[in-house]
């Protein structure tokens, strides 16, 4: 008949599998590759390319359907123009609150708020970079790039961040076939992710200049796709970017499990529309709905479109 010390040895090496099992369900960092599932299902069948970068950033449990190819920036560039400025404002190349003169020669076609300013108006680079992030006004982004010493600057500070794949394109001497391809800037998504995480780790520019960028992150104009997805109640990191065949956002979300970002864009998209159901921007919506679905455990019923 066996010891007590046996049994004991004995039901200990039976349980241990059983037991580590459990442990494993109870974390979000192991749950048998279902967080690629969720992507890859998002993205089939979709009629253009897609690439997607998801992490949580608590327990590191990531996901990548074409994580590192290069995809066209639209808006998203101006996440990068953003760190620079910042970078040069931390050289005491800029001041914050500098004033600067507008005039219409710097007038880019579209809607952009500076548009309505009068010729000789002051503004300062504060409100140039709140107009770049929250309503993405094109006139302040290019503006903000010349300020901070135009693309070859903001690639000089990418590369020396580790940044191999994004790039700006426009008006950056050099990068005039790239910019055929990819139109202003060029990136993919698990870079971008990896920007938004540096700033909310406070590993971007420096403390203090990520403390602010984060805060101006917090404020955009744009929240009718990855932000619908998202309780409004949850605070959230972003920047969107669309051209005729290119839809993207890269969102960092503050979520009760913890932090977690994702990067979704595409390209080649056969739906060039600019209305509120464009496959793109469907795409968009249903892999942040599903992302906050997975890592929260509940589900999320979107608003109304009728206020976009």
């Amino acid at each position: 008949m066996p010891t007590l010390p046996t049994v004991h040895r004995t039901l200990l090496v039976l349980l241990l599998p059983l037991l580590a099992a459990l442990s494993s369900c109870a974390t979000p960092n192991a749950r048998g590759g279902r967080l690629q599932e969720v992507c890859e299902a998002v993205a089939e069948g979709f009629d253009g390319d897609v690439g997607i970068y998801v992490r949580h950033l608590g327990s590191g449990e990531s996901a990548a359907v074409r994580a590192d190819e290069l995809f066209p920036t639209a808006s998203l560039i101006k996440v990068p123009i953003l760190c620079a400025t910042f970078d040069a404002l931390e050289q005491g190349k800029l001041g914050y609150h500098d004033k600067l003169v507008y005039t219409k020669d710097r007038l880019y076609p579209g809607e952009d708020l500076l548009g309505s300013f009068r010729e000789g108006e002051p503004i300062d680079v504060a409100k140039l970079c709140l107009l770049m992030i929250t309503t993405s006004d094109n006139t302040a982004s290019l503006w903000l790039q010349e300020a901070c010493g135009t693309g070859t600057a903001i690639n000089a500070w990418l590369d020396t961040n580790g940044f191999r794949r994004t790039r700006v394109n426009s008006r950056t001497p050099g990068r005039e076939l790239d910019r055929e391809r990819y139109g202003w800037g060029e990136t993919s998504p698990r870079e971008m992710a990896e920007l938004l995480t540096r700033i909310r780790e406070r590993r971007a520019v420096s403390p203090e200049a990520d403390d602010e960028m984060h805060r101006l992150l917090t404020r955009t104009f744009w929240d009718g796709e990855a932000l619908a997805g998202i309780p409004p109640e949850v605070q959230t990191m972003s920047k969107q970017g669309a051209v005729n065949a290119s839809r993207s956002e890269v969102c960092l979300v503050h979520a009760k499990s913890g932090d977690y970002v994702f990067a979704v864009l595409t390209k080649n998209q056969a739906d060039q529309s600019w209305e509120f159901d464009n496959a793109g921007f469907a795409l968009i919506r249903r892999l942040s709905q599903a992302l906050y679905e997975y890592f929260e455990g509940v589900a999320v019923v979107p608003p109304s479109s009728r206020y976009w």
